[in-house]
């Protein structure tokens, strides 16, 4: 049965022979006319030939960019990005301040596709940027090439996120992964979710990556497999091992410039290279851009509902009343069961690629049979976590 027949995906479906037929495609230059050149099957684009304050050609330009992350290559670059990188120097510096400060404070680390604590890592980057340099992150945001690659896949009241990454020499490439938000997903978890939501997970979210400095490949350039993100099983494939091996020989890194700007599409499978360089601190600033659509309508204090709702579940629980089914249900209505957007420094994905959520303590304690009062101080020890 094919992923379209299927409400369904499943890991056992992966086939290396059909993920190649689909990332072996070629990447034609006729088919994108603001394109400059294509490059290892990746769209460059030189933002000093592009004319932003022409409506119409940003429009068209947004059309093309779009087309190009999903029926494409599934990225680009925009070259030279910042024509004055000034600004990307004093957010450097900034950035180089902040860490200097995190590391004298110590506290637990994590990462993610790559080892804890091996490089330098500023989650919530961006208010960090604007609390500690607010001058610097108005100007750093003013970037039009950057606004017009946010609007042309998410379009308009976007939320930008970021978090630093500065690998140093001799820092070990990422396993090779696809991004938030299905990315973050174990397979079983995946396989839960059904096609069309596989489909439509690559819309919420741009992935994106500012070069802080000049990066040639041996620094350890993202590794890329153009076209990656049109494998209808693209979340589920990159834990496959025999599409590992065949992603180790067919990935390929473009060197960056400082002021370049790097999109994907979240459904591109990639990791972060390794920095076989001698002398180069390879910084990127990852941009993860939102859509305005993946909120719920209300706010809900859903904290408080936990607090009361758990009693009355503990009970039932305790009488045999439930079925763990029923018992599951009735917390999806009452705990949230994501654990994003969460505080990263003090809610550490360690362990794994996500934190818990509050739908997993209240779990865990109902298994536990916890009493109420010790089931709220965790709830108050993970609201402390979550928050700014």
């Amino acid at each position: 049965m094919t992923t379209t027949e299927n409400a369904w995906m499943n890991a056992a479906d992966v086939s290396l022979s059909d993920f190649e037929a689909v990332v072996t495609q070629e990447t034609d230059l006729n088919d994108y006319s603001l394109a400059a050149s294509v490059d290892k099957g990746v769209l460059i684009y030189d933002c000093a030939q592009l004319n932003f304050s022409d409506p119409s050609q940003r429009r068209q330009l947004e059309a093309e960019l779009s087309r190009a992350l999903d029926s494409g290559p599934g990225v680009y670059v925009l070259k030279g990005a910042y024509s004055d990188t000034s600004v990307i120097d004093q957010a450097t510096q900034a950035f180089m301040d902040i860490l200097a400060s995190e590391r004298e404070a110590g506290g637990p680390v994590g990462d993610h596709f790559g080892k804890a604590g091996a490089n330098g890592r500023i989650w919530n980057a961006q208010q960090k940027l604007a609390l500690a340099a607010p001058e610097v992150f108005a100007r750093y945001y003013t970037n039009q090439a950057i606004a017009t690659a946010c609007q042309s896949w998410l379009g308009p009241q976007y939320q930008v996120t970021s978090q630093v990454n500065l690998v140093f020499p001799g820092g070990q490439a990422q396993a090779p992964h696809n991004d938030y938000h299905l990315g973050f997903q174990t397979n079983e978890s995946s396989q839960r979710f059904p096609t069309h939501v596989h489909r439509f997970s690559p819309f919420l979210t741009l992935q994106g990556a500012v070069a802080h400095c000049d990066m040639p490949v041996e620094s350890g350039t993202t590794m890329l497999l153009p076209h990656s993100q049109k494998y209808p099983l693209s979340y589920l494939a990159w834990r496959d091992q025999a599409i590992k091996e065949f992603f180790a020989q067919r990935m390929i890194q473009l060197p960056l410039s400082k002021g370049d700007a790097l999109f994907f599409n979240p459904a591109l499978m990639h990791g972060a290279g390794t920095n076989h360089s001698a002398n180069i601190e390879r910084m990127v600033n990852l941009l993860q851009v939102s859509s305005a659509f993946g909120r719920a309508m209300e706010t809900l204090d859903r904290k408080t509902m936990c607090e009361v709702v758990y009693p009355h579940l503990l009970e039932l629980k305790k009488c045999d009343l439930l079925t763990q089914e029923e018992l599951e249900n009735s917390i999806a209505a009452c705990a949230e069961g994501y654990p994003f957007p969460t505080n990263l420094d003090k809610d550490q994905p360690i362990g794994g690629l996500a934190p818990e959520s509050q739908a997993d303590i209240m779990r865990s304690a109902l298994a536990q049979s916890l009493p109420t009062e010790d089931f709220q101080k965790l709830l108050n020890e993970h609201a402390a976590r979550t928050t700014a």
